[in-house]
């Protein structure tokens, strides 16, 4: 590998906002803040959803029950089918 063309490859703290959980991964993030943990200062990425707080991986996930689009086009247009235009 040449020398001085790729960024540092190190530990890093993710911050879930969310939920305020936090862990650390190895990446090649900057970032200004830093987090201490057992003594030891990482940087910190803040992070707005993880698999932490993201409904897909909590379960928490709502489905809107929605009628279909040809359901949706027959209850519109069910007013003007027995009508016949002059």
């Amino acid at each position: 590998m040449k020398d001085g063309i790729h960024p540092e490859y190190r530990e890093v703290v993710f911050l879930d906002l969310q939920t305020g959980n936090k862990f650390i991964s190895r990446s090649a993030l900057t970032s200004r803040e830093t987090t201490e943990i057992d003594g030891k200062s990482y940087p910190l990425f803040k992070c707005d959803v993880t698999s932490e707080s993201h409904p897909f991986y909590t379960g928490a996930q709502t489905r809107i029950v929605e009628t279909g689009r040809v359901e949706k086009f027959r209850a519109r247009f069910a007013r003007t089918a027995g009508t016949i235009k002059k």
